[in-house]
Formats: C-alpha cells, sequence, structure tokens
C-alpha cells in the first residue's frame, strides 16, 4: 500500500475529514476515551495516511521539536480494524521513520505509545525510555528510537 505525506495546508478538505473521522472511530469510540483530540498541533504536522478503496484505512501525524515533545515525534498511530493483521501498521511506522530521518535528519524520534503495543514498537527499533503513566486513563510508555546513522 502507498502512503501519502501531506502538511497540513496540503490537505484537502475531504482529507481532513477522514483523518479526523478515523481518528475518532479509534481512539473516541473504540478505545472509549473521551479527549480532546483537535489538540492544536496538527496545523504543524505532515499528515501520513494510505487509502484503499477511497477511504483512510491507516494514519500518523509527524511533528517537529517543540509541538509535543522536545524531539521529532510520531503520533496519532492508527490502523482501521479490518486492516489490522496485515502489516500495514508496520510498513506505516517503518515509512514513518524513514520520512523523519531523510527530511529532518533528527538523532531520535520520540513517541507515546499505549502500553499494550510495547513490543510492536520495540520490534520496530524503539525501546522504553520511562515509567508506565496514564495519558487519557490509558497506560502508556514514553520510547525513544535512536538514529544510528554515521
Amino acid at each position: 500500500m502507498t502512503f501519502t505525506f501531506k502538511h497540513f495546508t496540503e490537505l484537502t478538505t475531504n482529507e481532513l475529514y477522514d483523518i479526523l473521522q478515523l481518528r475518532a472511530e479509534i481512539f473516541i469510540v473504540e478505545q472509549d476515551c473521551v479527549y480532546n483530540d483537535i489538540d492544536g498541533l496538527d496545523k504543524d504536522a505532515i499528515h501520513q495516511f494510505a487509502e484503499k478503496d477511497g477511504q483512510i484505512v491507516a494514519y500518523s501525524r509527524l511533528l517537529k521539536p517543540g509541538t509535543r515533545f522536545n524531539d521529532y515525534s510520531i503520533g496519532r498511530v492508527v490502523v482501521k480494524e479490518s486492516e489490522r493483521g496485515t502489516g500495514l501498521g508496520i510498513q506505516m511506522m517503518k515509512e514513518a521513520k524513514t520520512y523523519i530521518l531523510k527530511n529532518w535528519q533528527p538523532d531520535k524520534i520520540k513517541i507515546s505509545a499505549q502500553k499494550y503495543l510495547r513490543k510492536f514498537y520495540e520490534d520496530l527499533g524503539f525501546k522504553v525510555v520511562t515509567d508506565e503513566y496514564l495519558e487519557d486513563g490509558i497506560p502508556h510508555y514514553g520510547m525513544l528510537f535512536e538514529n544510528q546513522a554515521d
């Protein structure tokens, strides 16, 4: 599947609507977590997404330092339930890391990972760097990917 990377100002109205709909479907409805998804950071983000049959089925948000964290970061990672288990999430995270490393050349990338996804992110090279904490009532770990480039 092909991923698209767009700055907020490049998104079409339909793309933005579909992204917000998918995030609400997963984070608010499926995970039963009431929180402010529209947090003001989308305008500064690069939005990564994949479409299947005209519908966005996977998404993540890439942020530069000083927006959410002091490091570059990947967040709002979602894969539509019907696409889970296909490897799409792995592909998305690998491409997100590649995009950040190629375009921004950071030393490290930070994520706030839901506890149950710890192994998923560890398999992608992220390491736990914090104790478990609650974010919006859900257990998380702070995790870092450190760029080993010369």
